[in-house]
């Protein structure tokens, strides 16, 4: 139960689904997200279901905020690969909470 509530201390955290997605990057279509993910230029969607994927809003915004900052290409790859690896720590923090 702790690492639920250690999850909620960190605010509440959307998930954006494709449609929205395009409309907050400025996408086009499916395939330039999916491309721009090939290219280490966008995070990799999360799973939400059997046939369901989405996007955390927060790593979303990240990647506009930096875009509209300057950021260049490379900047970008590395600001996705940051994203990747908190995700990974969230998870490892929530595999250790559900055995306390």
């Amino acid at each position: 139960m702790r690492f639920v509530i250690d999850i909620l201390k960190r605010g509440y955290m959307a998930m954006l689904k494709i449609s929205a997605v395009k409309v907050e990057t400025g996408h086009l279509s499916h395939t330039s997200i999916y491309g721009a993910i090939q290219n280490g230029l966008f995070i990799r969607p999360v799973s939400i279901g059997p046939r369901s994927v989405a996007w955390p809003e927060n790593e979303v915004k990240a990647i506009c905020d930096a875009r509209i900052a300057g950021a260049t290409e490379e900047q970008i790859r590395q600001l996705v690969n940051r994203l990747h690896a908190k995700r990974a720590e969230l998870l490892k923090t929530i595999e250790g909470g559900l055995y306390d």
